[in-house]
């Protein structure tokens, strides 16, 4: 039983304006539907994605990070958990609710608030805890150094880093080009499209769990 995370979250500043991350879902949504060849029972959590959630699943679709945080919850306990989803850092303190208008007395003022870490609550539970927590970073530099600190942060198994400055095109491609980073170094893979990276992630789990068990 695997939990997969998927695509951006919003975060309201009113009723039509929210905060999001660019991300399209494609990867997670490849992670789920690899995972399920595979063999897996799997939880797809996703927020609103740009690609249609795969077949085969059992699919909770959320908003905001605080609604992907109770969905994971509940979601538990699992054998493994892969957190692709794009997750806004921060949220507006309180949304309004009504449009934001236009005003000649100035911009309006938003206060911001964290958003709950789904990552490092998951990594460091003290009962259901999976066995394998994977993380993402999504970087647009010094990509190995910030996942490797990322990875003892949040206190997940293993981080799937990815560069994703502009010149590279891989938010919102098809393709990518990551670094597995666990307890024994990071894993450079060659570029290929998102299909083929969560084919090869899920063969890694599916071999982790499988010699776990054994």
């Amino acid at each position: 039983r695997v939990i997969v995370t998927s695509g951006p979250t919003h975060e309201p500043i009113d009723p039509v304006r929210y905060i999001a991350n660019r991300s399209s879902g494609a990867q997670g949504t490849a992670i789920a539907k690899a995972l399920v060849a595979q063999g897996a029972e799997v939880v797809f959590i996703t927020g609103p994605a740009e690609v249609d959630s795969p077949q085969g699943v059992e699919c909770v679709n959320v908003q905001t990070a605080q609604d992907m945080l109770e969905a994971t919850k509940s979601a538990l306990p699992a054998d493994a958990a892969v957190f692709a989803a794009a997750v806004a850092d921060w949220r507006v303190a309180s949304a309004s609710d009504r449009k934001l208008k236009k005003s000649r007395d100035g911009l309006p003022l938003l206060e911001f608030a964290e958003n709950p870490d789904i990552l490092h609550h998951v990594s460091t539970l003290a009962e259901e805890r999976p066995s394998l927590v994977i993380g993402f970073a999504a970087e647009t530099d010094d990509v190995l150094a910030n996942a490797t600190a990322k990875r003892a942060r949040k206190g997940c198994d293993w981080i799937v880093a990815n560069d994703v400055s502009p010149a590279t095109g891989i938010m919102g491609g098809s393709e990518n080009a990551v670094m597995l980073i666990d307890a024994e170094g990071a894993e450079s893979w060659q570029r290929m499209p998102k299909d083929a990276v969560a084919e090869r992630l899920a063969a890694r789990i599916a071999t982790f769990l499988n010699a776990k068990e054994s």
